[in-house]
């Protein structure tokens, strides 16, 4: 047998969060767990290793020896009284400068109706001991893999998986940390609200701990952010991406191409790429990078019928997210019952009911959303004495209104301020301005005493000449209509984790999940002193404080899985290789009939297939109700067989068929979206956990 042969005959198969992973045996590694730290010295004398080091904070040590002597060391270690456990070093095939360590710890999880002495039974052959029940999962063990196991913990794993009791299976593996994720793209590390970045004028922790967040999920394409400004440069590499443009709309035209036309149409392109800039290994990237972006035009003007449009239009078109960098021309601006239900329709009745999430930007006036200020010192005297100042879409209780904050954690001296912002997000500052039909846009006197410091935010710019450099980029942007954006990204991240949260859940989970930034300083041109937060927990500058992406995804996730039990499974499969057409989207569809009564808490759709560029097939899973769910979207590329298994962990859209009736039919549908390649559907699986 060649080398290669040799090698792929000693390829395991790692169970893990129930999907497969490939490992290969590194060549010149092996581990062990000693009995006591002072049987190194005798242990390194007999190993003649080349390099030692401890892993797993100091439980094992791994040992590199010279891959001729790899098998006798090994067999030498075993033999070692001293030694309590060893084993080789593997690789995930995918990964190959990844280090996978065994430990002695396996975790088996037995359906909750099976008994104790048949648990004893099937685990009994394999040397497992020492018991430990998983608190929080029924019928769940930690066993040690002992002296008498002939296999090691991923071998036996396999075996013990094949059992139709046995739910889970998993070797506790060792993998070293690695920073958290980044992307490459080449503006990212200028991008300062995403990430720490020392630099000038950038505080400590003035970024929304995205990071974090992204190794979560980076964005689903299922979760639409829709945008609604000025114009879109859709040519720009950020808003462009394999998915990642649906339903363009332009109110102002009325057609589906909504592209800045007038000189000054940039806004829309720097607010797209604050929320969902695509990445692509170059540029900037957006908060949900992964979303689907669904980019409106709006007319320029704010009637009742224009508000319809856009957000009915909006949530017609399947919107999860809408996000508006706007505010009327006006100082006070009551919104129309035509305008509030417009809105509330949106909040309450789009996403199937759940309800589409809308952001607005507070304003950068420095006035309040609701409330009166004595106005002096304005250009041209424009304003004068008590001046009542009311912006109706930020007071509308169905929106997350948005402040400013700066790269300094401090408030922007522009960001308008209230009892109805909900959270802030980073942004640049600057001297306020506001816009008036009379005046043009101007500023908002008294002028400025003291500094304005704080960074620009670098987000998408127009392509060409057109824009606010003549760059593709812009590190200028700002006001609270940068702020907006981010947030809207965040919910994008959220609903990728947990589809099925409500609006008005959303707007929770960003609240309570926010950092309290706190601005004691008297505001430099009011002179106020709102930048702490009071009993109830809310600033009037900061809302309940900077939105943070990496508490809101784990809470979002963590109410994914709150609160469910099952009593009992239910398994049907289907091993009957189906032929799928090829360049047909219609595809084929494969069904199983359940007739177990009860309400689904859980569930795991096994795919099979086989295919000479999986990159052009899209699999769904049929509810009985008829309500399809996407399982895989054409992202595979060039591989040529699946072998997957989707459930909650890595499909969040799943959770749809939670709390469902699951009696009925259940259908996998499997389709082929390009010409020139063919394959089949080898087989499939259904899991349903009852109630």
């Amino acid at each position: 047998m060649s080398q290669s042969g040799r090698e792929a005959s000693r390829q395991l198969t790692l169970q893990r969060g129930g999907e497969e992973i490939l490992l290969a045996p590194a060549s010149d590694r092996l581990t062990t767990r000693l009995t006591s730290p002072e049987a190194m010295d005798a242990l390194r004398a007999v190993v003649s290793p080349v390099a030692v080091r401890p892993v797993a904070r100091g439980q094992l040590v791994e040992w590199q020896v010279e891959p001729p002597r790899l098998e006798a060391c090994l067999a030498t270690v075993r033999s070692q009284p001293t030694v309590a456990f060893a084993s080789r070093v593997y690789q995930p095939v995918s990964s190959p400068r990844t280090w996978i360590y065994l430990t002695d710890q396996l975790t088996v999880q037995f359906d909750p109706a099976v008994s104790r002495s048949r648990i004893a039974a099937i685990v009994q052959p394999y040397g497992l001991g020492d018991p430990t029940a998983l608190a929080g999962i029924p019928n769940t063990f930690i066993y040690r893999v002992t002296s008498q196991a002939t296999e090691n913990p991923v071998k036996i794993a396999n075996r013990l998986i094949s059992f139709s009791e046995v739910l889970t299976a998993e070797p506790n593996v060792v993998i070293e940390t690695a920073p958290l994720y980044r992307p490459q793209d080449s503006l990212y590390r200028q991008q300062w609200h995403l990430s720490s970045a020392a630099g000038v004028d950038v505080g400590p922790n003035a970024h929304i701990s995205v990071e974090p967040a992204w190794d979560v999920t980076r964005g689903s394409r299922s979760v639409v952010i829709a945008v609604s400004d000025d114009g879109f440069d859709l040519d720009h590499p950020d808003l462009q991406g394999l998915g990642k443009l649906v339903a363009p709309m332009d109110l102002k035209a009325r057609d589906a191409v909504p592209l800045p036309t007038d000189t000054n149409d940039n806004h829309g392109t720097a607010c797209a790429g604050l929320a969902i800039g695509e990445e692509n290994q170059d540029g900037i990237v957006g908060v949900a990078p992964g979303c689907a972006l669904m980019p409106i035009r709006t007319t320029g003007f704010l009637d009742d019928e224009s508000v319809e449009r856009i957000f009915q239009g909006a949530a017609r078109q399947g919107a999860a997210v809408i996000s508006c960098s706007w505010s009327p021309a006006a100082i006070k601006f009551p919104l129309s019952l035509r305008q509030r239900n417009a809105l509330t329709q949106a909040a309450t009745t789009g996403r199937g009911g759940k309800g589409c999430v809308i952001v607005f930007s507070a304003g950068n006036a420095n006035r309040p959303v609701s409330g009166a200020v004595s106005e002096k010192g304005w250009p041209r005297n424009a304003i004068s004495g008590t001046t009542e100042w009311l912006s109706g879409f930020a007071v509308h209780p169905d929106v997350i209104t948005v402040s400013a904050c700066t790269s300094l954690n401090t408030k922007a001296v522009y960001s308008s301020w209230g009892q109805h912002v909900a959270v802030a997000a980073p942004s640049n500052n600057g001297h306020p301005s506001v816009s008036l039909p009379e005046v043009g846009t101007v500023k908002t006197g008294p002028e400025v005493s003291g500094g304005m410091r704080g960074r620009g935010m670098v987000t998408s710019d127009r392509t060409g000449t057109a824009g606010y450099s003549r760059e593709a980029y812009t590190d200028t942007f700002g006001g609270t209509s940068s702020s907006c954006p981010v947030v809207a990204g965040v919910a994008g991240l959220v609903l990728s984790v947990n589809p099925n949260l409500t609006a008005r859940e959303v707007k929770q989970i960003l609240q309570q999940t926010a950092d309290r930034i706190t601005d004691p300083r008297p505001d430099p041109q009011l002179g106020l002193q709102h930048g702490t937060y009071g009993n109830n927990g809310h600033s009037q500058w900061f809302g309940y404080g900077r939105v943070n992406a990496q508490k809101a995804v784990q809470e979002a996730r963590r109410r994914l899985w709150a609160g469910r039990t099952y009593q009992r499974t239910v398994e049907l499969s289907e091993a009957a290789p189906t032929p799928i057409p090829d360049n047909q989207p219609t595809g084929i569809g494969r069904s199983l009939q359940c007739r177990e009564s009860g309400t689904v808490q859980d569930l795991a759709v096994q795919v099979e297939l086989a295919h000479e560029f999986l990159g052009d097939i899209r699999v769904y899973l049929e509810l009985p109700t008829g309500q399809e769910l996407l399982l895989q979207g054409r992202s595979l590329g060039q591989r040529q067989t699946l072998d997957q298994r989707y459930d909650l962990s890595n499909t969040p859209g799943l959770i749809q068929a939670i709390g469902g009736a699951a009696a009925g039919k259940w259908q996998l549908r499997v389709s082929d979206h390009a010409p020139g390649h063919t394959g089949q559907l080898v087989g499939w699986q259904l899991t349903l956990a009852l109630t």
